[in-house]
């Protein structure tokens, strides 16, 4: 079988464009799709590009995007990167792939004498533009340390990975190697700041700031090989030394009068320390590591500082420390994509045109007395109203702490479509997970889903007991049902087990807590809690007397949850939160809004390519379902709705009111096998008896409304609202920040269930070791 199948849209001709948040977009060119699965090798991929574009597809490199990142590009140039394209969309039914002519000159980062993977600043600048701008051989550096200029006269013979690269060059250019005045230097370095040798030219040269004059002196003395020392240093006048003792080189500059002008002054150009003063990280300024790390901060997000303090180090010779690398992509980043302090003065004006350019959503935020943020939240009109008019009543509510620089924590309500799959609802970013933003969330949620609460009576949520939720929902949802989600619920029977129980017994008590939540009538539960009593009874005490079965045991559950019997439905929005967590607020909200306009569409295409009457997945369940029908016997009553069937148990089916002893039909919304054997009995069609969400019209009018595009805010518009007492209030950034160190990791309760339990090799015993084992010592 093929197995998975994408149609690949190729592109060529074209040329990417940066836009404000960093993102790569495709402009212009030709397209072709090319159908492509599991089983096609690269070689007849290359094959079809090459006739469809009528070119030598072995002269383009092939690159995408990952589904949830417009800003790097991954290559395709093999067998495994092909399937690991498809795999990566197997979401998706289709995949850009972009063209991109290869440059005639060979790229020393991919020579055979570098085994270095890791992508460094000069790959962005082809080398031939480095070497036009020296002004000639002689002022080329010799460099054991650095890799050799490779021109296009020049030919590399690829040997053996045990033998020497041999490198034939031009005699004039090895000469003038061989005579570079300056030992210190290398190619590279002399290559990328032979630009900056002019930036001061001598007495009488004019800068329009002191800023200016400043930024120009850093790459003067960076180039140039030297460091220097502040006399005076303010607003309208500079004074430096060379940082050598007894060098004379000296340089004064100072504003014009009535101007804002910088002009030198006084200059002594000449060194007589050649060098000795040295250049490291106290000549740079944060913004000059960020404008030269800018360009490569688009194309690869996950710069380390580490890797800017080697990269600046090979190409400029300069030694940073962590932190100054550290503090310059944090400058670059702000000047790509704004800063945190504009975000949190936008959202105003961001909430006011999510609701102008989709009328019916909704989008409120509420601050502090002293005007920082405390909560933002957001729901559309399409998911509104997919969720009332054609998705099951069924709430799932979870949150994850965000890991930007204020913190805070995503809040997030979901749902699930005809088709099983998660369908969002709404979002907030808080400052922190308190019982006060949980209870504000749940407001705004009631005010779109609903507002007289006819509706609310319907819903069943899903969600933690903890988190104060299970005093909010029925007070804010009257009449509602809570179900706890089991996930959490087998954290807490975890984490309060007393005792030293291996990991097999863990094992064990989870399998059976699930078995008997998941038990559709109460004699099944009974069994399954029996059998934990028998590994641990302090395990079913807590089952009995601290869990409440009635909020999350099928067998006892009044409410509807259709099976469903965790919350984990919130992970496509805690996903995309983490791709924006580095964002401003106005923007994590925006790509969260894009990846829901996005899903909105793709399952609009798969509900209008449905056939059947029910959706993919209901259909596959009900097909399951009809072919155990197969060997049942059904007999009737004198009640013409009642019917009796016989299988491997005996089960009443009451057709008029839906329902079955099993209880399958009842949990799940589906006719269970019994029901199946009755309906056909009685020259019925199973499509009719089962529940309204899971038909394909149902499917179709969830993703009918569309998600509409939000205009990003520019730096000048306007950022404040009115406040209560009618004067204008501007919203600042929250007083909390993130601690240093690794955040800590939030573990699963599968995490706790496999954590290893020690024992003793010696005695047998669990908890210690045999070095630590007290029986061996009384033995003794």
């Amino acid at each position: 079988m093929a197995g998975k199948r994408v149609i690949a849209i190729c592109m060529s001709g074209g040329e990417f464009l940066t836009e404000k948040g960093g993102a790569l977009t495709y402009k212009g060119g030709d397209a072709h799709a090319i159908d492509v699965d599991e089983e096609m090798k690269f070689k007849d991929f290359l094959s079809e590009i090459g006739e469809m574009f009528n070119c030598d597809a072995r002269s383009v490199s092939l690159k995408y995007f990952l589904p949830d990142n417009k800003k790097t590009l991954i290559s395709i140039s093999n067998d495994k990167d092909l399937k690991r394209m498809i795999k990566f969309h197997e979401n998706s039914n289709s995949a850009d792939v972009y063209l991109i002519p290869e440059e005639p000159s060979p790229d020393i980062s991919n020579m055979p004498a570098s085994r270095s993977s890791r992508t460094t600043l000069s790959e962005a600048v082809p080398l031939e533009d480095m070497i036009d701008d020296i002004a000639g051989p002689e002022d080329l550096p010799l460099s054991v340390s650095a890799p050799p200029v490779v021109t296009m006269e020049q030919q590399v013979v690829n040997q053996p990975e045990d033998t020497q690269i041999v490198i034939t060059t031009p005699p004039d250019i090895m000469s003038a190697i061989l005579e570079a005045p300056n030992p210190k230097g290398d190619i590279l370095t002399k290559a990328r700041t032979q630009q900056w040798q002019n930036t001061i030219t001598g007495v009488g040269q004019r800068f329009k700031n002191v800023s200016e004059f400043r930024e120009a002196l850093r790459k003067y003395a960076i180039a140039n090989q030297f460091g220097f020392r502040y006399k005076k240093n303010d607003s309208h006048r500079v004074t430096v030394k060379c940082k050598a003792e007894g060098c004379p080189w000296r340089i004064h500059a100072s504003r014009l009068s009535t101007t804002q002008l910088i002009c030198i002054k006084k200059m002594t150009p000449s060194h007589t320390c050649e060098g000795a003063g040295g250049v490291n990280g106290l000549q740079t300024s944060r913004s000059w590591v960020a404008s030269i790390i800018k360009e490569k901060l688009k194309v690869f997000p996950n710069y380390k500082p580490k890797d800017i303090v080697s990269d600046i180090k090979e190409e400029y010779g300069i030694q940073l420390n962590y932190f100054q690398a550290w503090r310059g992509k944090e400058i670059a980043r702000e000047q790509l994509q704004g800063s945190y302090k504009d975000g949190y003065k936008q959202l105003p004006s961001f909430c006011e045109k999510i609701m102008e350019t989709n009328p019916g959503s909704l989008a409120t935020f509420t601050t502090k007395e002293d005007s920082s943020f405390h909560r933002v939240f957001v729901s559309f009109h399409a998911s509104v109203y997919g969720f009332l008019e054609a998705c099951r009543p069924l709430v799932f509510l979870d949150s994850m702490p965000l890991k930007s620089k204020y913190q805070g924590t995503l809040l997030a309500a979901t749902s699930v479509d005809g088709d099983d799959e998660v369908f969002p609802l709404a979002f907030a970013v808080v400052d922190a997970e308190t019982e006060d933003n949980w209870e504000w969330f749940l407001l705004q949620l009631r005010s779109v889903l609903a507002p007289d609460q006819q509706v609310s009576s319907q819903i069943t949520f899903v969600a933690d007991r903890q988190k104060s939720l299970q005093v909010l929902i029925p007070k804010v949802f009257v009449n509602s049902f809570h179900a706890y989600c089991l996930r959490y619920l087998t954290d807490e029977l975890i984490r309060d087990l007393k005792g030293p129980f291996s990991h097999e017994i863990k094992r064990l008590i989870v399998d059976d807590f699930y078995s008997a939540a998941y038990a559709p009538r109460p004699d099944s539960f009974e069994r399954h809690v029996e059998n934990i009593k028998g590994l641990s009874p302090d395990a079913y005490s807590w089952i009995v007397h601290n869990s409440q079965p009635d909020h999350w045991a099928n067998a006892y559950f009044p409410g509807s949850r259709y099976n469903h019997l965790t919350s984990n439905s919130g992970e496509p929005f805690f996903t995309w939160a983490s791709d924006a967590n580095d964002l401003p607020i106005t923007q994590m909200v925006d790509v969260i809004r894009g990846k829901i306009m996005g899903l909105i569409h793709v399952r609009r295409i798969n509900a209008a390519e449905c056939n059947g009457r029910l959706t993919p997945s209901m259909e596959v369940k009900l097909e399951k379902e009809c072919l155990k029908a197969q060997s049942l016997h059904v007999a009737s009553s004198a009640d013409n709705n009642l019917f009796q069937v016989r299988g491997e148990t005996y089960e009443l089916v009451n057709i008029s009111q839906w329902d079955c002893s099993c209880k399958g039909w009842q949990l799940t919304g589906l006719p269970c096998h019994h029901a199946v054997a009755v309906i056909s009995c009685i020259g019925r069609s199973p499509y009719e008896l089962c529940s309204r969400y899971f038909s394909v019209e149902s499917y179709r009018v969830t993703y009918s409304v569309s998600i509409n595009p939000v205009p990003l805010l520019e730096g000048g518009e306007m950022c404040c609202r009115e406040s209560s007492g009618g004067s204008a209030v501007t919203v600042t950034p929250p007083p909390t920040r993130r601690p240093p160190g690794r955040p800590p990791k939030k573990k699963t309760p599968a995490e706790e269930v496999m954590k290893r339990q020690l024992q003793c090799s010696r005695c047998k015993g669990l908890g210690h070791n045999k070095s630590t084992c007290k029986e061996y010592l009384l033995e003794c």
